[in-house]
Formats: C-alpha cells, structure tokens, sequence
C-alpha cells in the first residue's frame, strides 16, 4: 500500500528514481513521473489504465520554468499567468523540441500549469523538471480530492501519496488554447469560467467542451469522473425518485430540499448552496456514495451559469443515462 506523507524528500526520491507519486493540486489529486522520463511517463498509462491518444499536462513551479518547453506563446501568456497562476488555468500551447511525444499524444501542443498547492509547489522547484500528472484515478472513474481516495483506487500500484489534506477547488482545471486563427478557445470549463478569462484579456474565448474523436486537450473523453453505480443526473430529484420507488437511492443534492422516497441516502453539498462549496465537495460525495452499494444515484444540476456550467459538464459525463 501507497505511504502518505507530507515528506517532500521522499517524493522527490521516488521521482528521481522513475516512479509515480499521488501529489495534491488545489484542484484534484494527480499521479506524477518525471515527464522528461518516457519509461516513467509510460507507467502513468498502465496505472490509470488510460487511453494512449489521451495527452497529460505538464506542471511547473512558475511561468519561467515553463518557457524552454513552450514556442511561439500568444502575447496573452503573460498576463493571464499574472492573474491566475498559480491557480486552476491549464494553456494549451505549441511545444518545444523538450516535451515528448508521448506527453501530447503526437500533437504540436502541450498543456501547461502552474498549481495552487504549497507542497507540490515545493515539489517542483526543487524537482527542476517539469512533472507529467493527470488525476490519480483509474481513467474514466471519480477524479481524487483526498489522499485517501487516491489510496482506495491506486495505493497497490505507487509507493507514495503526497498529502495536502483536501482539495481546495475540488474540479478540474479550465484548459485555454489558441485556435489555427489565433482565437483564444476553452478546451475544459472549470472554476476559471470564459467570462473571467475575457475581463483579462480583452476577448472572450470560444468554448469547445464537447467530446471529440480527436483528444485536442485532456478532459475530453465523453466518459468520465463516473461512479461504478449506476448514476442519473437531473434537475428534479424528487419527481424522478418517484420513478424508481422500490430501489435503495443515492440523492446528492446541491443544497436542501425535499425527498418522499421510502428508502433513499442523501448528501447536501452546501447548506447556502455555495458554488465554490458544491464544487469541492462534488468529487468527495461521489466517493462516498458510491462505496454504499445502492441501486441508483440521484445527483441534482446546476443552473447553467458560471462555475455550474463546469460542474454540470463533470456530471454529464458521469451519467449512465444520456
């Protein structure tokens, strides 16, 4: 089993030595190789059990150390680094001659970010390479936000899980491009929304948020961060509970309502309905409710405004049911 540990000098060991580590993001858990290490990165694939055409993000202490590995970086770089690095925003920009090919799944772009994590921020200054890490879960399943998640899905195959407690953000990062006309374009909605990225940079981005036959970004698998139950999302809990009277539910609600169900478990993200508070605890409430062996869970949608655009997409591609 994984060891948890805050200790930086033994996950660096580990690194050095070509093998995978668990480290906290303020979004989620991510499963870590040196990414300038083919036969490391090669493992973050059989681990995950993730589809080789399905490229991973690059993450980097500070702007700085990411410019060897980037080229021809729009005039925006800097000012959007300036912003909301470190933090949730993932750029998608053309590669240099340093990131390998199995890094982008063969395309000329590269996802970088800088996170909002003290510990892997320590991490990677003193790594001094760039580390590769998508969310330490089996590909397809709940994305980590604790250790222990990481543990439960990946402890029997890494050695270490870095533990910076609970994730802060709790979803995935907003990933931001630049089309072939030079238009800033939203591959994965998050917690930085396009309406924010506009106020800085002059122009609101496209969104291209949909599932594609070409993996332009990672997040863009049409399954994914889903349950192994059997999962329905929907904007009336209560009518369709009605639907399903002799299963044992799972209703994860986004604040308080009202269920008449006779056998049903339910979980309240945010007491306010808080948006910031829904999304960090979405990932956990899912973790939980799955391990109670029900028959069907309820999750409750969003208003398709701001934040809650990115959490409906997350639940969208969680559901059984299309």
């Amino acid at each position: 089993m994984a060891v948890i540990t805050k200790n930086i000098e033994e996950a660096l060991t580990i690194l050095n030595s070509g093998n995978l580590i668990g480290i906290p993001t303020e979004t989620v858990y991510g499963l870590a190789a040196d990414a300038l290490n083919e036969k490391a990165v090669k493992q973050i694939f059989k681990v995950k059990n993730r589809p080789s055409n399905n490229p991973l993000i690059l993450h980097f202490p500070t702007l700085e150390a990411a410019v060897p590995y980037i080229k021809n970086p729009p005039p925006e770089i800097q000012v959007l680094a300036k912003q909301f690095w470190p933090g949730p925003l993932t750029l998608l920009l053309e590669k240099s001659d340093l990131v390998p090919e199995i890094i982008t799944a063969g395309s000329k772009r590269v996802a970088i970010r800088v996170p909002d994590q003290p510990l892997t921020l320590q991490l990677l200054e003193k790594y001094k390479k760039p580390l590769a890490a998508p969310s330490a879960n089996p590909s397809g399943y709940i994305s980590p936000t604790t250790p222990f998640h990481v543990e439960k899905q990946l402890g029997n195959k890494i050695p270490l899980i870095l533990d910076g407690g609970p994730c802060s953000k709790g979803i995935e990062s907003t990933i931001l491009g630049w089309n072939e006309n030079k238009v800033p374009v939203v591959y994965r909605l998050g917690n930085i929304t396009p309406e924010k990225i506009g106020e800085c940079i002059g122009t609101t981005p496209l969104v291209l948020n949909k599932s594609e036959k070409k993996l332009e970004a990672p997040g863009m698998l049409s399954k994914h961060y889903a349950p192994k139950t059997p999962t329905l999302v929907t904007n009336n809990i209560e009518a369709v509970s009605k639907q399903h009277p002799d299963k044992n539910l799972g209703i994860i609600r986004c604040m308080p309502g009202n269920t008449t169900h006779k056998n049903y478990t339910e979980f309240i993200l945010s007491e306010t309905g808080n948006i910031d508070e829904i999304a960090r605890n979405l990932y956990a409430k899912m973790h939980e409710m799955d391990e109670l062996n029900l028959d069907l869970i309820l999750i409750e949608s969003m208003p398709e405004e701001g934040v809650g655009i990115a959490i409906n997409d997350r639940l969208r591609r969680a559901s059984t049911y299309r």
